[in-house]
């Protein structure tokens, strides 16, 4: 174990942290950092101050004391004088070397790279541990909302069964306002756009990226098995349409853009391989009675359930400069709390190593709209395609217009690649006219 991280300082001096980046959250550190200066050194027990910021340009920051800023982020990770390190600057590169050189150099480190550490987390966090340091990480995944602790700390007693979230804001957003205004996707993103929910490029966002990467976090502390980005399945939300959303609406439910994770038994001919986890990023309708239907605008909301505590739920701002920066000076209280006692506090634990379920062998369920010829035997040639796939159908709704008719179908639960084929054997069928709307459901008694 490295020497400086495993033994306590014993002098009056302040705590220095080395801050990488200075962008939105970075800025909204360094200005709490100065307002709550004297709560914090009361909090921690010793006084904490900027030793420098590692910035690529430094005039685009004539706000902060030039005297800080520094190109040379290395350098400044190196400094014998420098005992934590907050890193802001997101991507996989730089961040991940400069991480693990503070590592190295016995520092800790509090982050809110989502990207690194759903791509890269299991190497982190064991360089964390051979060097005797902290890896904290809070504000990765819903901004402000205290979650990655208590489902590493708080909740370590007992087994996690589901973990359900909104961990998108820009997407909720879209998605309430297509559902409070009738608005198709573009224009609800249009509108998304001018009001700085959605960046220029929307792609990380729309597309599930973003999302994905926060699944895999959650599942690798739910679970205590190593999850990456890959191993999540994902999709976006640019297919979602109003007429989906409308369709929703009929059946008393609402779209939302939903990371799930599961602890997923065995099944079938696996009956004796064990449990797994499986990880999916996906809109679905679900019933305007869950809790989550109710999260509106920008806002994150993670649902948890356990099998000892029940139900929990867990709410706030999920992005933003002073919410995010809230969760980084927590996780700096807490490691600057453990560098004066000369400790280390709980690492992520990866001993249950359960497999990951592929998306196609998931249990799921489907809401699928069908415009079909309207005549006499055509909904029993549909559910037999049902039937042919092993999917059983749950509900059936038929309206008439003219010589054609909307079927509305919602199944129960079957593996997901049991579903996807029973779809494309619908298109195939010359009494299908189309195939207008295919979404999961989630929730459903």
């Amino acid at each position: 174990m490295n020497e400086l991280a495993s033994s306590p300082i014993s002098d009056t001096r302040s705590l220095k942290v080395a801050l990488l980046g200075c962008g939105t959250v970075g800025s909204a550190v360094l200005r709490l950092l100065s307002e709550q200066a004297d709560d914090l050194a009361a909090r921690i027990g010793r006084p904490v101050e900027v030793a420098g910021i590692a910035v690529r340009r430094p005039d685009h920051h004539p706000d902060v004391p030039q005297h800080l800023l520094t190109t040379d982020a290395s350098g400044l990770v190196a400094r014998d004088d420098v005992d934590l390190v907050v890193e802001v600057i997101g991507g996989i590169e730089p961040a991940r070397t400069l991480i693990l050189a503070a590592f190295e150099a016995g520092k800790s480190v509090v982050s809110a790279n989502k990207a690194l550490l759903a791509d890269d987390g299991v190497a982190l966090h064991a360089a964390a541990a051979k060097f005797g340091v902290d890896l904290y990480y809070e504000a990765a995944v819903a901004g402000a909302i205290p979650l990655l602790r208590p489902l590493r700390e708080s909740l370590a007693g007992d087994q996690l069964r589901r973990v359900v979230g909104i961990v998108n804001g820009t997407t909720n957003y879209i998605l309430s306002r297509m559902a409070e205004t009738g608005a198709g996707f573009a224009e609800a993103l249009a509108e998304a756009t001018d009001l700085g929910y959605a960046e220029a490029d929307p792609t990380a966002d729309v597309d599930g990226f973003d999302a994905a990467a926060k699944a895999a976090i959650l599942a690798s502390l739910a679970f205590h098995t190593p999850v990456t980005a890959s191993d999540v399945h994902r999709e976006g939300i640019s297919s979602v349409s109003a007429t989906d959303v409308a369709r929703a609406a009929e059946i008393g439910c609402t779209v939302k853009l939903l990371a799930i994770c599961e602890r997923v038994g065995p099944t079938g001919d696996d009956a004796g391989s064990g449990d797994s986890v499986a990880v999916r990023v996906h809109p679905a309708m679900i019933p305007t009675t869950h809790p989550l239907a109710s999260v509106g605008g920008a806002f994150n909301a993670v649902f948890v359930e356990a099998e000892a505590a029940g139900q929990l739920m867990f709410y706030g701002q999920g992005a933003g400069g002073q919410p995010t920066a809230s969760a980084v000076l927590g996780d700096l209280v807490a490691v600057a709390r453990n560098r004066l006692a000369g400790a280390a506090g709980q690492s992520s634990t990866g001993y249950a190593n359960l497999a990951v379920r592929p998306m196609a062998e998931t249990p799921t369920r489907y809401h699928v709209s069908l415009d079909v010829a309207d005549k006499p035997g055509v909904l029993a040639t549909v559910a037999h395609a049902f039937a042919e796939h092993g999917v059983s159908i749950s509900t059936v709704r038929q309206n008439g217009h003219g010589d054609a008719a909307t079927l509305v179908i919602v199944t129960h639960s079957a593996p997901d690649a049991a579903l996807s084929a029973t779809i494309a054997a619908l298109r195939d069928m010359p009494t299908v006219r189309g195939v207008t709307s295919v979404l999961r459901v989630e929730g459903l008694s």
